[in-house]
């Protein structure tokens, strides 16, 4: 089940409602991150009080570990995790795509599927959109991806041409009608959304998008962006997809990016972000404000006793832990350093989306838009 609600518009962006199986969500909306079953480090409970509406799953690796048998047990992937709210899962091209190495030769695509080695055991696998949404039907995502063809920007240093995203897109388009007869053989009851792909050639976007649009779907997202390309030919395609997709369906912008890329999403008309960013940064002693971002291994932070942020209501800035004892903990190499540091930017990133849905609400989304912009130029 999918209802999507179209509550108001301020030029490109827009404010909606997703009504799903597992509960609703306001958008625009970001989802972390949790590819294993768990958004690594912060616990279910953490993310329902920061306010977190939906997660994601990544089914290639489910799929891997701990496998169908043991997901069909428990259900699907909710009761297994321990998370009652929407989960929505990708297909496994990217995964297919980013384990196959930068020459692409370990993986063989071909019209059925692809051909993979397992990285758990090296073992032959071979994934096809009817397997992907099988998968999925088991993990009972209530956001299903089809599978597609994460196409590349550059293979070992060439360049995609224009005819070789051709390729790529046209195969992507028979897979999405392949991903739509399996989903509705298996009589899943929740919502497939197709990918628009064309790499970075505005043409091919558009071919897709048309195609996918005739399918009908629930729902559609924008992919094959933040897979190696220059920062401004994301953006390039950023602005010129998005708004482009039907206007009653949900939009979902897949693996971008940064604060400001979120919001410009927002401008251009994304509904739905994912992005390992919050948490892979943390991990690494980087973290976001409203101010900045902030590098908590600096020497500078030694003795800070302020929080990360004093304008942040998350566990880490609000709960009396300083800069000085995150430092601390990252030099420290303590597994509380990254936990913290992980909910402060899931945080960040959760109420960034709440700070636009009231901007939106309340016809000032321009006038927060600059704010935003200032106070991230401000510097911490």
């Amino acid at each position: 089940m999918l209802q999507f609600d179209l509550l108001k518009t301020a030029g490109r962006a827009r404010r909606g409602r997703l009504t799903l199986n597992h509960g609703v969500v306001e958008t625009p909306v970001f989802m972390p991150v949790g590819t294993y079953g768990t958004v690594k480090g912060v616990l279910p409970r953490s993310l329902q009080e920061m306010g977190a509406q939906i997660i994601l799953g990544n089914t290639f690796h489910l799929w891997m570990r701990p496998g169908l048998d043991v997901l069909r047990q428990f259900g699907g992937l909710h009761r297994f995790e321990g998370w009652p709210q929407p989960i929505l899962t990708d297909s496994g091209g990217f995964q297919v795509w980013s384990l196959g190495g930068e020459d692409g030769k370990g993986r063989k695509i071909t019209e059925q599927g692809v051909h993979f080695a397992s990285p758990v055991n090296g073992d032959k696998l071979f994934l096809t959109p009817e397997l992907s949404m099988q998968i999925q039907t088991v993990l009972n995502s209530d956001i299903v991806m089809q599978f597609d063809e994460c196409t590349p920007y550059q293979t070992a240093g060439h360049v995609t041409t224009e005819a070789e995203a051709r390729v790529s897109m046209e195969l992507s388009l028979r897979w999405a009608r392949r991903s739509q007869g399996e989903f509705q053989r298996l009589g899943n009851p929740n919502a497939l959304f197709g990918i628009v792909q064309g790499g970075m050639f505005e043409g091919l976007r558009e071919e897709s998008l048309q195609a996918l649009a005739e399918l009908d779907l629930p729902g559609y997202a924008v992919g094959g962006v933040s897979v190696g390309e220059p920062k401004e030919e994301m953006l390039r395609i950023m602005a010129h997809t998005p708004h482009r997709l039907p206007a009653h369906k949900p939009r979902y912008l897949m693996g971008v990016g940064t604060p400001e890329d979120l919001v410009e999403g927002v401008a251009c008309g994304v509904d739905l972000f994912d992005c390992v960013m919050p948490t892979r940064n943390a991990r690494n002693g980087h973290l976001f404000t409203r101010f900045g971002d902030l590098k908590i291994r600096n020497a500078r932070f030694k003795s800070d006793a302020r929080p990360v942020d004093e304008t942040c209501g998350c566990h880490a800035c609000s709960g009396g832990f300083s800069r000085a004892y995150l430092h601390h903990l990252d030099r420290c190499g303590e597994m509380l350093g990254p936990m913290l540091a992980s909910i402060h930017n899931l945080h960040y990133y959760v109420n960034l989306m709440r700070e636009v849905r009231t901007a939106l609400d309340e016809d000032r989304f321009e006038t927060w838009r600059a704010q935003f912009r200032s106070d991230r130029a401000r510097g911490v």
